[in-house]
């Protein structure tokens, strides 16, 4: 759980700022990265806008980040990561600016980490040594099969 509520944690704050950027000093914003300023700047704060959702979205899972698994997939691997694919290709076939690629390795690394943190596996739970009766007994673990790190986290978390 722990590794599931960072990524949210740094995702969430990566959005925020952005969105922010984007919404309230896109002027600043601009000239911090050295480009020409957007045709029509509602374009920019509708995508501050947005990105600002998207970090609240992440926000609203700390608590809980297991249960917001459906969220992370969808605003990690798939709008990070393919926000990482589009700025690369901008890039080579439009000629975007080359700090935009700066974007592409954050929201690639930033899809790449909640990738791993979503399908991180750890091994299955050893019986209990102490306690057992060796059929199954109340003081045994079960070996449920291959489990989330995160639901290891919750089980130790659960006994302490």
């Amino acid at each position: 759980m722990r590794l599931l509520r960072f990524v949210a944690l740094l995702s969430g704050v990566y959005d925020l700022l952005l969105g922010g950027a984007l919404l309230f000093a896109l002027d600043e914003t601009v000239r911090l990265l050295g480009v020409p300023p957007p045709r029509f700047p509602i374009n920019a704060n509708l995508n501050g806008l947005f990105a600002l959702a998207v970090g609240a979205g992440y926000f609203a899972i700390l608590r809980a980040p297991e249960r917001g698994r459906f969220y992370l997939w969808i605003m990690g691997p798939f709008l990070k990561g393919g926000g990482a694919v589009l700025f690369v290709l901008d890039f080579v076939l439009r000629g975007s600016p080359p700090v935009f690629l700066l974007f592409a390795v954050s929201d690639g690394a930033l899809a790449s980490l909640t990738a791993f943190a979503l399908t991180r596996r750890t091994a299955p739970e050893r019986p209990a040594e102490a306690g057992g009766s060796g059929a199954g007994g109340a003081g045994e673990a079960r070996d449920s099969g291959p489990t989330t790190a995160d639901e290891e986290d919750d089980r130790a978390a659960a006994l302490n």
